[in-house]
Formats: structure tokens, C-alpha cells, sequence
């Protein structure tokens, strides 16, 4: 009789345990899969909106170059391109005897360009060639677009090619900036006008570049 209570008592305690086990494995099964579950779709949906975010602000730095690359191409390209063009001896006679005939040509805003790039000046000849495209655009966002980049690129303390405005100047643009238009930087265009007619001019016509310039044309022109 002892043997078999003993016996039977295993057998509970055996039925037991098992019932125990059976319980609460499940139950640690599933604890780990419910927290990797919980911990994947919160890192999945994190990812995602970070993937997203990063993605759109890349996005729009990229159209931001793309923009500001194509509005300086267009200012600058266009000075460039004036570059390969050859004057003829009249013309490069003629850039000696007025500032206004050197900025009407091509070929005369070009050789003053480089002249100002050896001055360590030439954002001065930029931004005017910035101002004259400007001042021709009809679009209105686009106006504001274009002001918004050339106020960046020239009339921002922050940036390294700003110009040298009076104070005056600077506080008309900035009323203008409120409500561009394609006179907002006209006087400002004016001064830079005709600071570079003060006072680069003067030394872009006693230059040996420009001397060297006259002389080499003049000599092509009795070879024709």
C-alpha cells in the first residue's frame, strides 16, 4: 500500500508539473516574439518616417543646388561665354575713352572681369550682370526666387562675396525684400556701377592688361 501511494503521488506530481509547463512555456514563447514584434514594427515605423524625412530634405537641397546652379550659370555663364568673343581694335579704343562703352560690350565687360578677378573684386561684376538679368524677368515668382538668391549671394554680411553697400542702399533693399520686384536692386546696381567707374577703372585702363590687350588687336587689325 505504501508503494503504490507513493507511486501515485509521482504520478501527480508528475501531471502537475507538466500542466505547469505546458501553461507557462507558451507564455515565455510568447513574451519574446510579442516584444520583438512590438520592438521591430516600433523601429520599422521609425526608420521609416527617418528614411522619409532624411529623403525629402535631401530632396530639397538638391532642387535648392539645382535652382541656385542654374541662376548662376545664367549670371555667370553669360560673362564666360563674352570671353571668347574677339573685339577689333575700335572697340578696345573705345573702352579707354568712357566706362559706359567697356560695359556695353561683351568683349569689354569680359576683359574688365578679369582684370576685377586679379583685384580680388570681381563679385562686383557679378552681381551687376546678376542685376541686369534680374531686372528683365516678368515672372513674379521667379522675381522673388531670383531676389531672394542674389540677396544671398551679394548683399548678405554672411556670404563671401558680398558687396560694398552704403547704409542707405541696404536699408532700400530691405524694405524691397519685403515685396520683391525687378527694381529692388536698382540702386544698389547703381552703386556698385559706379564704384567700380571710381575706382577700378581707372586702374583696368593704365593695366598692362589692357595696354597689352590694345596693342595686340591694333597689331592684328594693320596685319588684315
Amino acid at each position: 500500500m505504501g508503494s503504490e501511494r507513493m507511486e501515485m503521488r509521482k504520478r501527480q506530481m508528475s501531471v502537475q508539473q507538466e500542466s505547469v509547463a505546458g501553461t507557462t512555456a507558451p507564455a515565455q514563447n510568447e513574451q519574446p516574439g510579442q516584444g520583438n514584434r512590438g520592438s521591430n514594427a516600433c523601429c520599422f515605423c521609425w526608420c521609416c518616417c527617418c528614411s522619409c524625412s532624411c529623403l525629402t530634405v535631401r530632396n530639397e537641397d538638391r532642387d535648392e543646388r539645382n535652382r541656385r546652379a542654374s541662376y548662376d550659370f545664367k549670371a555667370e555663364g553669360n560673362a564666360d561665354f563674352e570671353e571668347s568673343t574677339k573685339p577689333t581694335a575700335e572697340e578696345v579704343c573705345l573702352w579707354g575713352q568712357s566706362f559706359d562703352k567697356l560695359m556695353q560690350c561683351p568683349a569689354g565687360r569680359s576683359a574688365f572681369r578679369q582684370f576685377l578677378r586679379t583685384e580680388f573684386s570681381e563679385e562686383n561684376m557679378l552681381f551687376w550682370l546678376a542685376c541686369e538679368e534680374f531686372s528683365k524677368e516678368t515672372n513674379k515668382s521667379l522675381i522673388e526666387e531670383k531676389a531672394r538668391i542674389i540677396y544671398e549671394d551679394y548683399i548678405s554680411i554672411l556670404s563671401p562675396k558680398e558687396v560694398s553697400l552704403d547704409s542707405r542702399v541696404r536699408e532700400v533693399i530691405n524694405r524691397n525684400m519685403l515685396e520683391p520686384t525687378s527694381h529692388t536692386f536698382d540702386d544698389a546696381q547703381l552703386q556698385i556701377f559706379t564704384l567700380m567707374q571710381r575706382d577700378s577703372y581707372p586702374r583696368f585702363i593704365n593695366s598692362s592688361v589692357y595696354k597689352n590687350l590694345l596693342k595686340t588687336v591694333s597689331e592684328q587689325s594693320v596685319e588684315t
